[in-house]
């Protein structure tokens, strides 16, 4: 997203969307931090959510008057191979990582520091996002501004040999954000519980006519007369592809005309995307109904889409800091059918918004049971955009870091004016 020429223009547009009070509480709170410089590190600059909160939120923070910039750390493919093992076992999966891999792990970490630290020292804050630039802190011990780790991922039963590695880069930071209380462990400094959003304003959230979703859906030979279920993620054995097909194949022996589709790509530092994608191939192979669009470089318009033609979206993931594609669906008036795990338990209310399932066959039921009472597909599609609207936009999200901003640089006030 680029940014308006006018400040009040795109401010306008989002109150559009979030309310007029929205835009008065963080200009508000911006009149507290105006020329702040604030650096947000991460390991990509494409793919995953991360970059794509990023790719918005430091142009709103600009447009608020704060300094913001975004930096990305370089790595090898050791250092990929040791973070990608880092994700698996903070999610709990049990592994150990070689030392060679976490010697490539700080090696990387101390080149980006020696290119980054001019940048890192200046700033007021520095918010670091996930385990993979975690070590810079221990570069910059001369730094001038507060440090924040912000984790996107699910903390809640980390394979404690490789958290407790992990977290003695942690403890010298000033605070620590986590999507929800399940995520956060124990920490020497505060934490703040500040969940994800998506923007209304980005080309894959704007509204669609229902002309061009349809033309889309041909253009990738998906059949808009017939029901079709969706799943937009990385593919990411997290994210269960495999446990979405077996489900769609219980729910297809009902529902003979069903279609699926499968959309996504692998993040840059995620090494371990293409050999998901050939085992969902395998998996797909010979049933034409199933649509494996693996590319990973789909537009905006190509997601948005997908998500506005499909009857029902699902995320069945088994472990989930916070599903942006949950969110988008919503927003979209789409009913969500998604994992009980993890981030997606704070987006869908079940029942209400969406379905929470724990298996393929729980899966399948709530697919069946839409598809037989349509009426429910626009009603839990209703409730869900209202939820998205009051809770996980960007708006909020930024209000949420810039109240942790003032509290950081005004730790000592016994008041604060907000004007």
């Amino acid at each position: 997203m680029t940014a308006e020429p006018s400040t009040m223009g795109m401010l306008d547009r989002y109150a559009e969307h979030a309310g007029a009070d929205a835009i008065e509480q963080l200009r508000q709170l911006a009149g507290l931090l105006t020329g702040l410089k604030v650096v947000h590190v991460n390991s990509t600059r494409r793919g995953g959510g991360v970059a794509e909160i990023l790719e918005t939120m430091v142009p709103l923070m600009q447009a608020l008057g704060l300094d913001a910039s975004w930096e990305v750390i370089e790595g090898n493919e050791d250092f990929f191979a040791c973070t990608k093992s880092f994700h698996n076992t903070l999610q709990g999966k049990m592994l150990d990582i070689s030392p060679s891999l976490l010697r490539a792990y700080e090696e990387v970490n101390a080149a980006n520091a020696e290119r980054l630290r001019p940048v890192l020292k200046a700033a007021d804050i520095v918010i670091i996002h996930d385990p993979q630039p975690a070590p810079l802190l221990s570069h910059c011990p001369e730094r001038r501004g507060k440090w924040i780790w912000r984790c996107h991922i699910d903390l809640s039963h980390p394979y404690r040999p490789v958290w407790k590695y992990l977290r003695r880069f942690l403890l010298d930071y000033d605070a620590s954000i986590f999507s929800l209380d399940a995520f956060a462990q124990p920490m020497p400094h505060p934490v703040y519980l500040i969940p994800p959003s998506i923007d209304p304003l980005t080309e894959k959230n704007l509204p669609l006519d229902p002309a061009t979703a349809r033309r889309v859906l041909e253009e990738f030979s998906i059949d808009p007369e017939r029901p079709v279920l969706l799943q937009i993620s990385r593919f990411d054995r997290f994210k269960d592809p495999l446990g979405v097909i077996q489900a769609y194949r219980l729910a297809k022996e009902f529902v003979p005309s069903l279609q699926l589709v499968l959309a996504g790509g692998s993040a840059a530092d995620d090494p371990e995307g293409q050999t998901v994608v050939m085992d969902v191939r395998e998996s797909a192979e010979g049933d034409p109904d199933i649509h494996v669009l693996s590319s990973g470089h789909y537009s905006d318009q190509t997601i948005n889409s997908l998500q506005t033609g499909a009857d029902i979206v699902l995320q069945k993931s088994l472990r989930e800091g916070f599903g942006l594609t949950v969110t988008e669906a919503m927003w979209k008036g789409k009913p969500v059918i998604g994992g009980n795990t993890g981030g997606i338990r704070l987006q869908l209310v079940n029942h209400e918004t969406g379905f929470l399932v724990d298996t393929p066959e729980g899966a399948a039921l709530r697919i069946r049971y839409l598809l037989a009472e349509r009426s429910r597909i626009g009603q839990i599609g209703e409730k869900a955009r209202e939820f998205v609207r009051q809770n996980f936009l960007r708006t909020r999200h930024l209000r949420e870091y810039m109240t942790l901003m003032v509290a950081l640089t005004h730790g000592n006030a016994d008041r604060i004016e907000l004007g």
